[in-house]
């Protein structure tokens, strides 16, 4: 995490060098994991495979400020951050029964739900399928693989008719680039929030397995 604000912080200062360069961080992660770029599972390729239809900039940014307005720990970014943040999400709809993450994967974007219904669901070690959760509308699904190019936990499934908000790691790269302070408030609370429901989910899973 450290690594990460540093990161962020040294941007700052080499802005204008940066503006000229691709990313060494966020959008080359997987690559310097010594992950097979043919296994990397990115967004546009999930939005094809799912017929993800593109949704209003417009709708889409109103939604998720609202939502992260009410969020305890997204409501530290106030309505012009997120309205800054806007430019470098997808918004999209996304019709019931699709698998928008996958278990097991690699994948390079995260999704905050606007409206419906989503199951995370895993797959145990002995075959047993747990419901880890179903989510409600402001929940972020797939930040830990975005965050660290770590392959994904669990699987993310439609149950209704969703509107979603997506963000990848050109878009993060390109806020890092654009917006360096305003990147950094959004992965120490993506960090603060995926600590809290890790700690869930671990209890959830030791708890199952009594």
């Amino acid at each position: 995490m450290k690594g990460i604000l540093g990161l962020l912080r040294s941007s700052r200062s080499a802005k204008s060098q940066a503006e000229h360069s691709d990313s060494v961080f966020f959008s080359t992660a997987f690559a310097n994991q010594g992950v097979d770029p043919n296994m990397l599972v990115p967004w546009e390729a999930r939005a094809v495979e799912v017929g993800a239809k593109r949704l209003p900039a417009s709708r889409g940014g109103k939604l998720l400020q609202a939502l992260w307005a009410k969020d305890k720990y997204m409501a530290h970014l106030d309505n012009d951050a997120v309205r800054r943040m806007e430019q470098f999400f997808e918004f999209a709809h996304v019709q019931p029964n699709r698998d928008v993450i996958r278990q097991d994967e690699y994948g390079n974007f995260m999704v905050v739900l606007l409206t419906g219904t989503i199951a995370v669901d895993r797959v145990q070690p002995w075959g047993e399928q747990l419901r880890l959760a179903e989510t409600r509308p402001g929940d972020i699904l797939g930040e830990m693989s975005l965050l660290d190019s770590g392959i994904r936990f669990s699987a993310c499934t439609t149950l209704t008719d969703c509107e979603i908000a997506v963000l990848s790691a050109d878009g993060m790269d390109e806020m890092m680039v654009k917006d360096p302070q305003l990147a950094a408030s959004l992965v120490a609370l993506l960090a603060r929030k995926l600590s809290l429901r890790l700690r869930a989910v671990s209890a959830r899973l030791s708890e199952n397995q009594k």
